[in-house]
């Protein structure tokens, strides 16, 4: 199996957020918690907390976004 872009789930004071997701991405993100649990040999997470991770992943990893970032905090200075 290849690896999976999310490990382990850190526990963090959350913030709580209510969003909607479409039934294939609910199917989606139980899939994912049951990959996760089956790769590091422990129960899968709730698919709830692999939101946030997923989210901090894709901002991360986009080129776009980092370049708006660093643009904002030069013009900070």
């Amino acid at each position: 199996m290849s690896k999976l872009k999310l490990g382990t789930i850190e526990d963090d004071k959350p913030v709580k957020l209510t969003i909607e997701f479409p039934a294939p991405v609910h199917r989606n993100l139980l899939a994912y918690a049951d990959a996760i649990g089956r790769e590091t040999g422990q129960a899968a997470p709730d698919p709830a907390r692999l939101v946030a991770p997923m989210i901090e992943k894709f901002m991360a990893t986009d080129r776009a976004f980092a370049r708006t970032r660093k643009g904002k905090s030069a013009s900070k200075v």
